[in-house]
């Protein structure tokens, strides 16, 4: 318990919009969300879970074209291609758990899994490429690359699309018509 509120405490001293800060508040929602689809059902089941699924599905887009090519040079290259990775595995089965009903059995079983590998993701994130980047960028430039990292997010799809996860280049050229096409799925659907 004391990790979490040291953890929050130094995110809380970055300033506002710092990429650092920005990922670091979003995975912190995204434990969030994940324990809110545990502790609920039915329909508050479903509404955590597309909160979720929409989060994870902007947030990971946002990674892979900001975070990821500055990752790549100030981490390596292998730990860049390895969160990639991890992303690309955790769109497939989120795409899966979207097609099955929140309260199956078979639902449950992949919800934990996607739970512990988008949680170790985090993870390795976080002490892995973050030190790095911070390391390496000044925090005005951190924050800037937050402002692009939101604008981003902001016209990133909001399903997962397994085909573009995990490559900077496709969320690039698909992800505004994907987006769209969410957008307008979401409205119609809600």
């Amino acid at each position: 318990m004391a990790g979490a509120m040291q953890e929050q405490q130094r995110t809380e001293q970055l300033p506002e919009n710092h990429l650092i800060r920005v990922l670091l508040l979003q995975h912190e929602r995204v434990k969030e969300l994940f324990g809110r689809v545990r502790g609920s059902s039915g329909d508050a089941r479903q509404a955590a879970f597309d909160d979720l699924r929409e989060l994870l599905a902007i947030h990971e887009t946002g990674e892979e074209m900001v975070l990821r090519p500055i990752s790549a040079k100030a981490a390596g290259q292998g730990v860049a291609d390895a969160r990639n990775q991890e992303e690309s595995e955790a769109t497939h089965l989120l795409a899966e758990l979207e097609k099955l009903d929140v309260g199956s059995p078979e639902f449950d079983e992949k919800f934990r899994t996607l739970e512990q590998d988008v949680l170790k993701h985090a993870q390795s994130e976080e002490q892995e490429e973050f030190p790095a980047v911070l390391a390496t960028h000044d925090p005005i430039e951190l924050q800037e690359l937050g402002g692009k990292l939101l604008a981003a997010e902001a016209k990133a799809p909001t399903h997962p699309h397994p085909t573009a996860a995990g490559s900077p280049t496709a969320q690039k050229s698909m992800g505004p018509f994907a987006a769209m096409l969410d957008k307008a799925r979401d409205k119609f659907k809600g």
